[in-house]
């Protein structure tokens, strides 16, 4: 009996995704918050992988994503011309090891001006 071959492991990367969420029940969202915008580095073969990811991860954690935007991978992001501080790098890195999604940033919208402001 003939074995087939493997497939090579394709090798992982990591891509950053701006995730906006909006309400949900125990969501642990700021009370008169209306969603949020989450800054994610996720791990991933492919960038269409890393999202399923990252969605898949913030559903099982009671949050509602309603859209996500990719800014692709380190070296798609420096061959732009982005400027990436080292602490950027080192929660990309960080992704990368776990082969996880790291959330580096939370920021809560708010409709209301008297409402509290955005945190980090």
């Amino acid at each position: 009996m003939a074995q087939t071959p493997k497939k090579p492991k394709r090798p992982h990367e990591v891509y950053t995704l701006l995730v906006e969420v909006g309400r949900c029940d125990g969501d642990g969202l700021p009370d008169h918050a209306t969603g949020a915008a989450l800054m994610c580095y996720a791990s991933g073969v492919d960038e269409a992988e890393a999202v399923r990811e990252t969605v898949a991860l913030l559903k099982q954690a009671d949050l509602n994503p309603l859209e996500v935007t990719g800014y692709g991978s380190l070296p798609e992001r420096l061959a732009e011309g982005h400027d990436i501080p080292e602490e950027e790098r080192d929660l990309m890195q960080r992704a990368l090891d776990e082969n996880s999604v790291v959330i580096a940033q939370t920021t809560a919208f708010y409709e209301d001006a008297d409402a509290p402001r955005a945190r980090s």
